[in-house]
Protein backbone atom coordinates (compact mmCIF):
# COMPACT_ATOMS: atom_id res chain seq x y z
CA UNK A 1 0.00 0.00 0.00
CA UNK A 2 3.10 2.40 0.72
CA UNK A 3 3.37 2.85 -3.10
CA UNK A 4 -0.03 3.17 -3.86
CA UNK A 5 0.43 6.15 -1.51
CA UNK A 6 3.51 7.09 -2.86
CA UNK A 7 2.11 7.44 -6.49
CA UNK A 8 -1.12 8.91 -5.45
CA UNK A 9 0.71 11.62 -3.46
CA UNK A 10 3.33 11.78 -6.73
CA UNK A 11 0.48 12.48 -9.39
CA UNK A 12 -1.93 14.97 -6.67
CA UNK A 13 1.12 16.98 -6.26
CA UNK A 14 1.65 17.03 -10.10
CA UNK A 15 -1.97 17.71 -10.99
CA UNK A 16 -1.68 20.67 -8.27
CA UNK A 17 1.38 22.37 -9.68
CA UNK A 18 -0.03 21.48 -13.38
CA UNK A 19 -2.96 23.73 -12.24
CA UNK A 20 -1.26 26.18 -10.26
CA UNK A 21 1.15 26.82 -13.27
CA UNK A 22 -1.80 27.36 -15.30
CA UNK A 23 -3.45 29.64 -13.23
CA UNK A 24 -0.51 31.69 -12.67
CA UNK A 25 0.30 31.99 -16.20
CA UNK A 26 -0.75 35.37 -17.95
CA UNK A 27 -3.28 33.95 -21.07
CA UNK A 28 -6.89 34.39 -21.63
CA UNK A 29 -9.65 32.98 -20.15
CA UNK A 30 -9.87 30.36 -23.21
CA UNK A 31 -6.56 29.59 -23.74
CA UNK A 32 -6.19 28.67 -19.80
CA UNK A 33 -9.43 26.29 -19.70
CA UNK A 34 -8.35 24.52 -22.72
CA UNK A 35 -4.95 24.10 -21.08
CA UNK A 36 -6.53 23.02 -17.53
CA UNK A 37 -8.74 20.60 -19.56
CA UNK A 38 -5.82 19.20 -21.29
CA UNK A 39 -4.11 18.53 -18.27
CA UNK A 40 -7.46 16.77 -16.76
CA UNK A 41 -6.90 14.45 -19.82
CA UNK A 42 -3.28 13.71 -19.20
CA UNK A 43 -3.84 13.36 -15.37
CA UNK A 44 -6.88 10.99 -16.03
CA UNK A 45 -5.23 8.89 -18.47
CA UNK A 46 -1.73 8.88 -16.00
CA UNK A 47 -4.15 7.67 -13.08
CA UNK A 48 -6.49 5.17 -15.81
CA UNK A 49 -3.19 3.12 -16.51
CA UNK A 50 -1.94 3.26 -12.93
CA UNK A 51 -4.89 1.27 -11.54
CA UNK A 52 -4.70 -0.91 -14.66
CA UNK A 53 -1.10 -1.40 -13.89
CA UNK A 54 -2.30 -2.45 -10.26
CA UNK A 55 -5.11 -4.61 -10.80
CA UNK A 56 -3.13 -6.23 -13.01
CA UNK A 57 -0.95 -6.70 -10.96
CA UNK A 58 -3.38 -7.87 -8.16
CA UNK A 59 -4.76 -10.18 -10.39
CA UNK A 60 -1.82 -11.67 -11.38
CA UNK A 61 -0.40 -11.77 -7.03
CA UNK A 62 -4.11 -13.42 -6.86
CA UNK A 63 -3.19 -16.37 -9.75
CA UNK A 64 0.05 -16.65 -7.94
CA UNK A 65 -1.39 -17.44 -4.68
CA UNK A 66 -3.74 -20.16 -5.86
CA UNK A 67 -1.65 -21.86 -7.88
CA UNK A 68 0.88 -22.17 -4.81
CA UNK A 69 -2.39 -23.13 -2.93
CA UNK A 70 -3.18 -25.73 -4.80
CA UNK A 71 0.44 -27.16 -4.74
CA UNK A 72 -0.02 -27.12 -1.17
CA UNK A 73 -2.89 -28.78 -1.32
CA UNK A 74 -2.16 -31.72 -3.70
CA UNK A 75 1.56 -31.91 -1.50
CA UNK A 76 -0.51 -32.19 1.78
CA UNK A 77 -3.12 -35.30 0.26
CA UNK A 78 0.12 -37.05 -1.23
CA UNK A 79 1.54 -36.97 2.28
CA UNK A 80 -1.57 -38.00 4.08
CA UNK A 81 -1.86 -40.97 1.68
CA UNK A 82 1.88 -42.09 2.39
CA UNK A 83 1.39 -41.86 6.09
CA UNK A 84 -2.40 -43.86 5.41
CA UNK A 85 -0.23 -46.00 3.66
CA UNK A 86 2.27 -46.78 6.16
CA UNK A 87 -0.20 -46.69 9.50
CA UNK A 88 -1.72 -49.70 7.70
CA UNK A 89 1.22 -51.56 7.06
CA UNK A 90 2.72 -51.02 10.19
CA UNK A 91 -0.59 -52.07 11.90
CA UNK A 92 -0.70 -55.00 9.86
Amino acid sequence: MSNTKTLLGFVAGAAVGALAGILLAPDSGSNTRKKISSKADDITGSLKTSYDDFISKLKSAYADGKEDAEGIKESVKTQASTMKADVKANLS
